[in-house]
């Protein structure tokens, strides 16, 4: 985008509506913002742009409970997986392949508005399983998360099943989003793609971010979050098949 103006209110405006859905349902900031961001930049450079406001909310998420030490023992093998995943895949979203990068993005948003829209009940995980099956879904997450610049998928069906109470479910995200993010920006770095000038402007993009939130917080006092959810899930879904239709044409 070459007129630094128009720029600058794209990244404000994308990085403000994805603060106010992160304020009103607690995640989806990376997801939303990527999304936008695909619609003006590569999905590469629009990952490395939500760096820094993804860093900073997910942190701040999942400091604010008491039980963290526990939730990093019960979930460290995902965690690593998470990590793996992504430096394995990192030349996905990166390369020199930005249709195939467009297309995965817009894929895995209609699969995670399609699982939001049909409010699916994913089955209790037992506790046997949680090693091996948070293993397989870590990686996972990792390998989509290096494909698209975003880390819902299957994450967080997962920490779902795993029938967390709500404030523990929320600091459990919170973790998750904060080890993807770290994963995910040291692969933009290695390749190039985060550098000094686009972690400035990832600096910059945390005003709105933080803005957007504070407003999805009093939104959410006002609005029913079932409205919200319906109409965040349907944008979802048009926005994913824009990108994945897009590259046909």
């Amino acid at each position: 985008m070459s007129n630094p103006i128009v720029y600058l209110v794209v990244v404000a405006a994308a990085f403000l509506l994805a603060g106010l859905v992160k304020g009103v349902t607690g995640l989806a900031l990376p997801t939303v913002g990527v999304g936008l961001l695909s619609l003006a930049v590569p999905p590469a450079h629009a990952a490395a742009l939500i760096v820094v406001p993804a860093l900073i909310t997910n942190v701040w998420q999942m400091m604010s409970g008491p039980g963290l030490g526990s939730l990093v023992r019960r979930l460290w093998p995902m965690q690593l997986a998470i990590c793996l995943g992504t430096w394995a895949s990192a030349s996905l979203i990166a390369g020199s392949e930005t249709a195939f990068a467009s297309a995965a993005l817009g894929i895995a948003l209609i699969a995670y508005a399609a699982f939001g829209l049909m409010n699916v009940r994913v089955p209790h995980v037992p506790a046997w399983a949680e090693w091996w099956l948070g293993t397989f879904v870590g990686g996972a997450t990792g390998f989509i998360s290096a494909a698209t610049g975003v880390f819902v998928i299957p994450a967080v069906p997962y920490l779902q099943a795993l029938s967390f109470e709500r404030e523990q479910f929320m600091q459990a995200l919170g973790l998750c989003f904060t080890v993807s993010t770290i994963a995910l920006a040291w692969s933009l770095a290695s390749a190039g793609t985060l550098n000094l000038g686009t972690g400035l402007y990832s600096l910059l993009a945390l005003v709105p971010a933080l803005a957007g939130m504070i407003a999805g917080q009093h939104l959410l006092r006002v609005m029913r979050p079932e409205t919200f959810r319906r109409w965040f899930f349907s944008g979802l879904a048009v926005l994913g098949a824009h990108l994945a239709i897009g590259v046909l044409w």
